[in-house]
């Protein structure tokens, strides 16, 4: 098995693939701490979905260049999402709900009415469940992820006091003359960045798990805010580089592989919290 490994890791498309799993797992699981602490999981699932309609937006108008697209318009709606559910009459988890629809709905639109490719049900699954688009990224596409993927690390990291602050008490964090909202804004941004990057690995139906399950899986042993992340990000990363390999060498769909590597990660720990619990 490691011969046969060693022998994959010579094509250029699978180091990609690795590189760009790491990096998409180990973001995804540093905001998913903050994420699941201020009951805010699905925004990941809410923003991917826009994301999804906003690759139908690029498809319609022959831009070569998703990103373009696609970015822009999920970052507009992760502040839009932000402030509505702020909102006291549309309350976070409906927010996300009227988004998500939305999105969905204008993508399918979209995609029956301009659609430019002959395999309408392969491209609309790719997108969903992530496919094998994580394997036949290119140099450019790799290069994109890495960028966005150091800047995500590095704003986490000099933020991560403010993160932890408006994480646990926003009211007390604003009282201390905080901008509690600022920090927010810059959570939500920094999601919607990930969510991007995280559609060529496992789809926009899966990403939630990626913001999720590491976050669960560290909160069974852990109770510092510091050790969960510690532990969440290195567990995110091993349990992408698992799901990458097991899916190139038994021939499975890469994204939900890496999900089921996530959810045996997560009961693994669930025994070992219980047993240390006793």
């Amino acid at each position: 098995m490691i011969e046969k490994i060693a022998m994959y890791l010579e094509y250029p498309f699978v180091r990609y693939a690795l590189i760009v799993g790491v990096l998409i797992a180990l973001c995804s699981s540093l905001l998913g701490v903050s994420l699941v602490l201020k009951r805010f999981s699905f925004i990941g699932d809410g923003l991917s979905h826009v994301a999804f309609g906003a690759m139908a937006i690029a498809a319609v108008v022959n831009l070569t260049d998703e990103m373009l697209i696609v970015l822009p318009i999920t970052v507009v709606s992760a502040v839009l999402l932000l402030r509505t559910g702020q909102n006291t009459k549309i309350k976070g988890d409906a927010a996300i709900a009227m988004i998500s629809v939305v999105a969905v709905s204008l993508k399918k639109q979209l995609v029956n009415l301009f659609s430019t490719s002959s395999n309408l049900s392969g491209d609309v699954c790719s997108t969903l469940f992530g496919s094998t688009s994580i394997l036949t990224l290119t140099s450019y596409e790799v290069r994109i992820s890495v960028i966005l993927s150091i800047a995500v690390v590095v704003i986490f990291v000099l933020f991560y006091n403010k993160i932890f602050a408006v994480t646990f008490d926003e009211n007390f964090t604003t009282a201390t003359g905080t901008p509690s909202d600022r920090y927010n804004l810059l959570i939500a941004v920094v999601t919607a960045v990930v969510i991007v990057l995280a559609m060529n690995l496992v789809g926009s139906l899966l990403i939630s798990a990626l913001v999720i399950f590491p976050a669960l899986s560290a909160m069974r042993i852990f109770n510092s805010f510091l050790k969960v992340t510690v532990f969440s990000a290195i567990l995110s990363v091993v349990c992408a580089l698992l799901g990458i390999l097991i899916s190139i060498l038994g021939g499975t769909p890469v994204g939900s592989t890496i999900v089921a590597v996530d959810v045996a990660a997560f009961l693994i720990c669930w025994v070992i919290g219980k047993v240390a619990s006793r």
